[in-house]
């Protein structure tokens, strides 16, 4: 059981979506494309959904499976790691990883991973979504 909170960030227009409960066990994972399936994501928010500002997943690499470039996103986002090993790319460093293993990523850090194995690497990721970023008063 994971219980994720934060203060929501209203849209003039939007409606408030409704709290809701689920089990990834309930949500059919969508395969990354090109990976023939050895990545896949768990998405539990419908992605064209802007009442939401925020978003979590479960993350599932199956042994071998690579992000094979260094991406990047503009929000911060955190990652729980719920099974498995693997190497994580973190800016420029290569960070081994294992569950029970938090990481938390600035917005623009380029990240990779390499699930090498033996079972599937998986992991919560959540991730601000749908807003704008909000600039300190000083700038």
């Amino acid at each position: 059981f994971h219980w994720v909170r934060k203060r929501y960030e209203a849209v003039s227009g939007l409606e408030a979506p409704e709290a809701f409960v689920t089990n990834e066990k309930d949500i059919a994972p969508t395969a990354m494309p090109g990976t023939d399936g050895k990545w896949a994501t768990t998405r539990f928010v419908d992605t064209n959904d802007l009442r939401h500002d925020m978003h979590v997943n479960v993350v599932t690499f199956q042994p071998g499976a690579v992000i094979p470039f260094a991406e990047t996103h503009v929000m911060e986002h955190g990652l729980y790691v719920l099974e498995g090993k693997a190497v994580y790319r973190l800016n420029q460093d290569w960070v081994e990883v294992e569950a029970g293993d938090f990481m938390w990523l600035r917005a623009f850090c380029p990240q990779a991973c390499y699930a090498g194995g033996p079972g599937p690497f998986r992991y919560l990721l959540y991730k601000d979504v749908n807003r704008h970023m909000k600039f300190p008063a000083h700038l």
